[in-house]
């Protein structure tokens, strides 16, 4: 994925409403782009630590499952909020999103 098609990514994911907040990480955890900035950062930094260990578990216990088969998406939905994990070869796509309204689109 080029810088530019990260960047209109970005953009485009944070354009929708329910959007809190994205993170991208490197395959070794390092932050690559975020919208965790200023007083959010320390919260950014947290996910950007957590979220990829969750993913290479679930990553593997997909590959266990059937070695030809790879994980493609991983959604984790709580009661405050859905964390939603796109891996791609070198970058691990974090986006945290709020619950929607009643009546709310996708848009």
């Amino acid at each position: 994925m080029s810088d530019v098609d990260i960047e209109d990514t970005i953009n485009r994911i944070k354009n929708h409403k329910s959007v809190q907040g994205i993170v991208i990480v490197n395959n070794e955890g390092t932050i690559t782009r975020t919208t965790y900035l200023n007083e959010k950062k320390d919260e950014g930094d947290t996910i950007a630590k957590s979220i990829p260990i969750l993913a290479q578990k679930a990553r593997s216990l997909v590959r266990d499952l059937d070695p030809t088969n790879d994980l493609a998406f991983l959604r984790i939905k709580s009661k405050l909020n859905e964390i939603l994990i796109a891996p791609d070869k070198d970058l691990l796509l974090i986006v945290i999103q709020g619950p929607k309204k009643q009546g709310e689109d996708d848009q």
